[in-house]
């Protein structure tokens, strides 16, 4: 059964559903189309574009302010945060409540995920890829495929995370 994350302007949700592997896979509901799952590339191609219009590190800085306090739950001030945030980011606002929501849920999933060891820090290294390092959306989005949690856990040291 779906459990609502959050409902923007009373016409998209994000939710929490059963997926392929657990219970928490996310979905978006958008008027006139089918429920799906968002991918990486899809969210990371559209936070590129709004990059450009309004600087790379202004939406990593904005990224981490709800970064730092996600956890396994899901929070409502977090969620009217991203909210507030997505203000500045005008005409764009509500794709950008969406995009940071999405991404916050993806957090909540990697932080529920059993086996998983670094967590949340993987969306991070996504992020910080994207929008720091200039990866394009599909190489953040597959850098971390295939390669060893260790491999990984060192990168992100070295990154300070």
């Amino acid at each position: 059964m779906a459990t609502l994350i959050k409902l923007i302007n009373n016409k998209i949700r994000v939710e929490f559903d059963t997926g392929k592997f657990d219970d928490w896979c996310v979905y978006l509901s958008k008027p006139g189309l089918p429920r799906y799952a968002p991918t990486d590339i899809e969210y990371f191609s559209l936070l590129k574009h709004q990059s450009k219009k309004h600087g790379a590190a202004k939406i990593y800085n904005d990224f981490i302010s709800f970064y730092e306090s996600t956890t396994k739950q899901v929070d409502q001030k977090i969620l009217d945060n991203i909210s507030a945030i997505s203000k500045d980011y005008e005409p764009y606002a509500e794709e950008m409540d969406l995009w940071f929501t999405v991404i916050y849920a993806g957090m909540i999933a990697e932080e529920n995920k059993v086996n998983a060891i670094l967590k949340k820090r993987i969306k991070r290294l996504g992020m910080h890829q994207l929008l720091l390092e200039n990866f394009t959306p599909e190489e953040a989005a597959s850098f971390s495929k295939n390669k060893k949690w260790q491999e990984l856990d060192v990168l992100m040291k070295q990154k300070g995370f």
